[in-house]
């Protein structure tokens, strides 16, 4: 019987997790603060002025928030309709040697390529389609029967779970300043599993794999936050954005 080691540090890990949210907030309240000064001036300009100055979003997988795992992301338009988005997951709920644990961490980089009308229109909106990257590491636990993504020791390769994959979606306005993004992944997800059970107050091992999935790796229903003096939503007469 051997004890399986637990690789991560909770305490470390949420307050570092915490204290990032908390600078990105910061940095982006004062970035659509100065925005709202400009709103004024934009909303008078051509077609072609939309298409200029700062576009960028953050959002959130209200998916993932459903499944108790808060995510959160950053995306920002560059140029010739195409964006670069960094995105980043986190739960850590459960205790040590206890009958159930929800752990999961990780994150992706997603390039973008915005198409049709709307994103035509303005960035940032309408269709796109996407690769993506990513790695993730996970620790679950039911019923004390364990399963985590990646091995606490050894290569780099072998401490993550990664992905790979593309994606299509549709950014949808539906208020001045706030879209809703469906979209899905299909890829490939890959990595070493370790097995074990959790008995008499220690982590016994079951066995190790490595494991090969292809097909559906990601699904979105994200609330974007748009930021920039340029990047809300026109209202459409009746009072619609």
């Amino acid at each position: 019987m051997t004890r399986a080691p637990h690789r991560l540090n909770p305490k470390r890990h949420v307050s570092s997790f915490w204290r990032i949210i908390g600078l990105c907030v910061i940095g982006l309240h004062s970035l659509n603060a100065s925005a709202d000064t400009t709103e004024a001036v934009a909303g008078a300009d051509s077609s072609l002025s939309r298409r200029t100055g700062i576009f960028a979003s953050v959002k959130t997988n209200l998916l993932s928030d459903a499944l108790a795992v808060p995510q959160i992301a950053a995306e920002f338009y560059l140029t010739r309709d195409f964006s670069i988005e960094a995105d980043w997951m986190y739960a850590w709920w459960g205790r040590d040697l206890g009958s159930w644990m929800w752990r999961i961490y990780g994150g992706n980089v997603t390039a973008r390529r915005w198409f049709g009308r709307a994103a035509s229109a303005k960035p940032l909106t309408g269709h796109h389609a996407g690769v993506y990257v990513g790695a993730f590491t996970y620790d679950f636990v039911f019923d004390r029967k364990g399963h985590m993504g990646g091995l606490p020791s050894g290569s780099l390769w072998d401490r993550c779970m990664v992905n790979v994959g593309v994606e299509y979606g549709y950014s949808l306005p539906i208020a001045r300043r706030l879209n809703l993004d469906f979209s899905i992944g299909i890829g490939y997800v890959g990595g070493m599993v370790e097995r074990y059970k959790v008995d008499d107050d220690i982590y016994i091992w079951q066995s190790t794999v490595r494991k090969h999935w292809f097909g559906p790796t990601r699904a979105a229903v994200s609330l974007v936050w748009l930021l920039g003096p340029r990047n809300f939503n026109l209202r459409k007469k009746g009072g619609e954005a």
